[in-house]
């Protein structure tokens, strides 16, 4: 193997850096919501109830389990930039009602549409058409080293940033995140390949 194919190139470096950046920017709004959500829920109607409490978290990762695959297959026939701003704008859309939401059947809705916007598969799909199989595994590193980044900063910053905007300002701060992550991916992420 030559000493240039031992290197990731400027754009499989920058394809990374951003396809990471983008995972990170929906994950921060998502891990931000754990730790204080039940503390959250208390004050809504509804919120005195743990099952649905408990399905207000869960229905993110329910969601999400169920709509992986099809993305997935979307994104090969549609192309995967296409895919993931649709994710990012349902999931955004998610957020938004979630922060509007007067009750805990509202959260639950706002939930299920974030889980709905479930662009996992579609963005390790692009990361893997933009970079040479000897270097995906680091690629692969680095998205998964910006999720554990987060979660990290999350639970130190939640309880700070709750004091200050509030759940409902965590929820609109969630779904601006996953908009900026459309411009991060439209701007910086190279040209993806055509569909299959």
């Amino acid at each position: 193997m030559s000493a240039t194919n031992d290197r990731m190139s400027p754009e499989e470096r920058r394809a990374g850096a951003s396809l990471a950046s983008i995972f990170a920017l929906r994950m921060l709004g998502l891990f931000l919501i754990l730790p204080v959500f039940s503390v959250y829920a208390k004050t809504l109607p509804g919120g005195d109830n743990l099952a649905l409490v408990g399905f207000a978290l869960g229905a993110y990762g329910l969601t999400q389990a169920i709509f992986q695959i099809p993305y997935g297959v979307a994104s090969d026939y549609f192309g995967r930039k296409q895919v993931i701003v649709v994710g990012l704008l349902i999931f955004a859309l998610g957020s938004f009602v979630a922060a509007w939401a007067p009750d805990m059947t509202w959260v639950i809705v706002g939930r299920v549409l974030q889980g709905a916007g479930a662009i996992s598969a579609a963005v390790t799909a692009l990361a893997a058409d933009l970079t040479r199989e000897e270097h995906r595994t680091k690629v692969m590193a680095m998205i998964g080293s910006s999720i554990g980044l987060v979660f990290a900063l999350s639970l130190v910053g939640a309880p700070i940033l709750y004091g200050w905007i509030g759940m409902g300002g965590l929820f609109i701060m969630t779904g601006v995140l996953a908009l900026a992550a459309i411009v991060l991916l439209l701007k910086a992420v190279p040209p993806a390949p055509p569909p299959h």
